[in-house]
């Protein structure tokens, strides 16, 4: 996912941080400078679905605005592919188990 809220709050003339923190103030939404700054620097992890709502409501825009769908290059979408699962089968049809870590003492497998 892209994350566009500086280019939406630079639509409604919206530069700052602190600016975009007024704007949010106007709706009722107060989360701290620190917070807002961290949605403005970067994309975050997570997003509650509340605070999306209030960020549109007081940027006049909608969640297709702030979010942008990005394909996935590829290379990602094979190696999703080929990964293996603990317990689904490998090459040769049998059950994948896991192996204990060299260097450490040897625990018991866990059960089935």
């Amino acid at each position: 996912m892209k994350w566009n809220l500086r280019w939406v709050a630079a639509r409604r003339d919206i530069w700052r941080p602190s600016d975009l923190l007024g704007a949010f103030k106007t709706v009722g939404f107060t989360p701290s400078l620190s917070k807002v700054s961290a949605l403005w620097s970067s994309k975050p992890i997570s997003v509650r679905l509340e605070y999306l709502d209030r960020i549109c409501a007081a940027l006049g825009c909608t969640v297709a605005d702030l979010m942008e769908s990005e394909p996935v290059a590829a290379g990602d979408a094979d190696q999703e592919q080929t990964g293996r699962v603990v317990g689904g089968p490998d090459e040769s049809g049998q059950p994948v188990r896991p192996t204990p870590r060299r260097g450490r003492p040897r625990r018991s497998l866990p059960p089935n």
